[in-house]
Formats: C-alpha cells, structure tokens, sequence
C-alpha cells in the first residue's frame, strides 16, 4: 500500500547542538518498543509538579521542528514530552499505524513509570495525525485532558475531501479513526482549528469538536491555516491552551 506516499512524511535527522541552539533543557530518552523498534524523544522538565504534556505531532517533519512551540510551553511552567514516530528522525523501525500507537503508548508508559507523573498532571496533545494518535493513548491509559490541533475524523473524510470521495482503502492501510476513539473518551477535550485551513478544512474540525463526549471547549483561531496555527494565534493561542491545562490539572 502507499502509507508512506499519501500518510508518513518524516524527515532525517540534522545532527546539531539543540540544547545549546534552543537554550532548553532537552533530556534525550530513548524508548524500546520493541526489539527491532527504539524511539528517541525529549524530555523538558519544568520543575516538581508542574503540568505535564505528551507531544504527539503531525506526520512530516521531526521533534526538532518543534522546539519553538516546546519553548513557549516550558517559559509557561509547562513539561513537555516529545517523540519521534518510529521511522522518523533518530527512532528506528517503519511507520505504521498501530505502530505509532504503541510508540506514543511506551512514551506515556515512561512519563508514568520512570518520570513518576501522576496521570492526573498528564495532558495528551495531537496535532494533525497526531490527534489520533493522542486519543488512542487517552483511550488507552488516564489523563487529565486531552487537546487536538488540526484534527479530521478520520483518514476517509480527508480522501473525500481531497480525492473525491474515493475509497483510502485502495490505497492506504490506515484508518486513523478519531471519531470512533472519541466515543469511548469522556475526559476534557480542547479542539484548535485554523478558520482558514485548506488541508483540513475547518468543518473537519468542527466535526471532530460536536463527536466530543466529554466536557470541550472550541476554539478557532482566526486567519490561520493547517500549520501556522501557534503563530498566526501569537499570545491568546499560548494563554488560551494554558487556561485549560490549569482548568484540568489541579
């Protein structure tokens, strides 16, 4: 099937001094999932107690193009947990579906089993591909909430968007189903979307945001697209993501 053509698009690491680069304190972890399988991520601790986010990102690039969003939470009081996808950046292994659910799984494992993180200081963030991915952990294992940024109910609704409405099955094996890991999720729910995203488009996310069970919020931001969102939202994006952690998190 095509998964890596129409689905995955990672990106090679560039081997540089990140924590110098960034100026935060980027501890590297590495996560066996399984014996042919190591993900790499990033731990930023902001101290004893603080909020705690699991950082499932969108399906190209890799953490390093993340550390400008990172830096905003961690100046917030914020930790943020942040892995790469097998196949992508340093992690070993090929990019599958059910694959990156137990990626994203082990790094919550980790947080709790290693790092001591009460799931209660727990918030699982997706963005993009992500939002599946971060709903099957929620789905899976507790937390205090659960934000999606960019999300489409599932892989389907985005080929009848962009192909005509043709079967993803002919060409695709994932499903990335968020809708159907929605309805057995009835924790806090934070829904982002770009007005003026092209790639999602913004019903996508509306969608999303009215199959929702549990407590939610909606939150549109205004003339951003699918992957401008945090910059086109500047200060109110940053402080409107931080109310609802200190909403969830006692």
């Amino acid at each position: 099937m095509l998964d890596n053509f129409f689905v995955f698009q990672p990106s090679e690491w560039t081997e540089r001094s990140w924590r110098q680069l960034s100026g935060l304190p980027l501890e590297d972890i590495w996560l066996s999932v399984s014996s042919e399988t190591r993900v790499f991520g990033w731990f930023v601790n902001a101290g004893p107690g603080r909020p705690v986010i699991l950082w499932c990102h969108g399906n190209a690039g890799n953490i390093s193009h993340r550390l400008m969003n990172i830096a905003e939470f961690y100046r917030r009081g914020v930790s943020v947990m942040i892995f790469d996808y097998r196949g992508y950046g340093k992690s070993s292994g090929t990019p599958s579906e059910n694959g990156l659910y137990q990626d994203a799984l082990a790094a919550y494992d980790f947080l709790i089993n290693q790092r001591a993180i009460a799931p209660e200081r727990l918030i699982v963030f997706g963005r993009s591909l992500g939002t599946s991915i971060a709903a099957e952990v929620t789905r899976q294992r507790s937390a205090a909430g659960l934000i999606l940024e960019g999300a489409f109910p599932s892989i389907q609704s985005m080929a009848d968007h962009h192909y005509l409405g043709l079967p993803a099955s002919w060409f695709v094996d994932s499903t990335f189903n968020l809708e159907e890991k929605l309805s057995h999720i009835s924790l806090p729910v934070l829904v982002i979307h770009g007005e003026h995203d092209t790639i999602v488009p913004l019903k996508f996310g509306e969608q999303v945001f009215q199959t929702a069970r549990g407590p939610k919020i909606w939150y549109p931001v205004k003339g951003a697209g699918h992957n401008d969102v945090p910059s086109v939202g500047g200060q109110a994006y940053y402080a409107r993501l931080l109310s609802f952690i200190q909403k969830v998190v006692p």
